[in-house]
Order: C-alpha cells, then structure tokens, then sequence
C-alpha cells in the first residue's frame, strides 16, 4: 500500500430498491458521494441502513437501480471482482466477521490469494502497520486480541486490496467508549491518507457526525431529509423524524463547526 494516494473514486448510487420475500426492505433510495469525501447513513435499527451497504456491495439483491464507482476510476460492473476489490466492507462485529480458526496472517493472506495478488509477505506487514498493530499480531488468532484489535485487523483485512471506497457498517459500536475514539481517529486518518471515500452507517449522531461531512437519514427504507454535519449539529433540520432522532442520540453535544 502506497504511503499516499489521492483521492480515485467517489460513488453514485441511484434509485436502490431491496425486496425480500415480497417487503420492501428499500424504496428508490439515491446519492453521491464525491472522490474522497465521508457520508454517513443514519436511522433507527431497522430502517434499511445497513441493508443499503449490502446493496451496494452485492450481498444483499438489487430489485432496481444502479451502483457505479465515479471519478475517473477504473470502470467496474457491480459486483464483479474488479468492483469487490475496489469497494470492500469493515462489519460492525469483529467478533463475527473473522474466522475463529484461521490466525491473522492467513486472514489477511486469503482476499491476496483471492486476486491474485503477489508479494504477501510485505503487503501483511504494511497492512498491521497501518492499523497500529506490529508483526507479533500476524500469528495469533482472533480470541488472543482485544475487541479493538479484532477490529483492526478487520480494518486491515479491507484495506490489504488497497481499495477506493470503503464501506463501514457501525465499525465502533461493539466496541468500549474509549477504544471507539481510537478506533474512529484511525479511520480518519487512513481516510486522509489514501485518500479514500467513506460510506458509514450508525445510529449514534455524534459518531457519524465526527467523521462524516454529509449525511442521509432513513426510515422505513427510504431516505428522510439529506443534511451536512454543521447543520445536523446546530439542529438546523427539515424533518420531524431527524429532530427525533437527535433527541433519542442519548450524548449527543456536537458543535456546529
């Protein structure tokens, strides 16, 4: 991974529709996110948040619309392994999302082997670098680290491609308070640093509102009221829904910038 990149590939995502056994779990849901910038989805559990990052990762089925890299980046079909190397996901538990049985060199080996990448044995070590963690982690196994840790080598694991964009799907919200803001300042810096564009769900207003400049609020499948961050923190909202959602963030004291 290079020390530094700009800015490849922002997203475009067009009337997205999710239909699961006859429900509507999406309803034409539509935005941009520019080269390098960080959006983030909000909404109440349920509100088809998440759905949205599988949608736009192939893991949950398209019924209509459209998902396309922007940017002047290298073309890619949704879904294709040009695309899954370009777009990756870091899942909201990292207690889940790595192979109990596997150690973390050969977690980080297996999306190389899966395209075919050479030079591993450097590529792992940069990637544990990037995230703060030496060689002495690459021959443990998950139940060996801390929460924040599996979650670096979560990190890792989708930053080992070198992607452009970079989906997060409550990234901290298994985590303790204060290895949230550890594990939050490292995303910005990685962000910064290679230039990469954040698609980030939560439900907790002052996380997303750290990291991300502009934001979309769901309910019930569809996009609510599209809001940058100074707004969100000032109160200065369109929808009853987001007001809602604001009084309910419990900690919610972010500043307009």
């Amino acid at each position: 991974m290079s020390a530094t990149r700009a800015a490849q590939a922002g997203l475009s995502v067009q009337g997205l529709r999710v239909v699961f056994d006859r429900f509507v779990a999406i309803d034409d849901v539509s935005f941009d996110v520019a080269p390098g910038a960080s959006f983030g989805i909000v909404g109440e559990s349920g509100s088809g948040k998440s759905t949205v990052l599988r949608a736009i990762c192939g893991l949950a089925p398209l019924a209509a619309g459209s998902v396309a890299l922007t940017g002047g980046s290298e073309a890619a079909a949704p879904a294709s392994k040009s695309f899954r190397r370009q777009v990756q996901m870091v899942f909201q538990d990292p207690y889940a999302s790595l192979h109990p049985r596997q150690t973390v060199d050969r977690l980080l080996a297996e999306p190389l082997a899966i395209h075919g990448l050479g030079d591993a044995e450097a590529r792992i070590e940069r990637a544990l670098d990037e995230v703060g963690l030496g060689a002495g982690f690459r021959f443990r196994y998950p139940h060996q680290l801390s929460g924040g840790q599996r979650q670096r080598i979560a990190i890792a694991r989708a930053l080992i491609l070198e992607p452009q964009v970079l989906l997060l799907d409550e990234p901290t919200s298994a985590l303790d308070a204060s290895v949230q803001a550890e594990v939050l300042n490292l995303l910005e810096a990685l962000r910064e640093r290679h230039g990469l564009t954040f698609v980030m769900v939560s439900h907790d207003l002052a996380v997303v509102t750290h990291l991300c400049q502009r934001l979309m609020v769901m309910q019930r499948g569809s996009a609510v009221e599209f809001v940058d961050a100074a707004d969100l923190a000032a109160e200065r909202v369109a929808a009853d829904y987001t007001r809602s959602l604001m009084q309910a963030s419990a900690g919610f004291r972010r500043e307009a910038a």
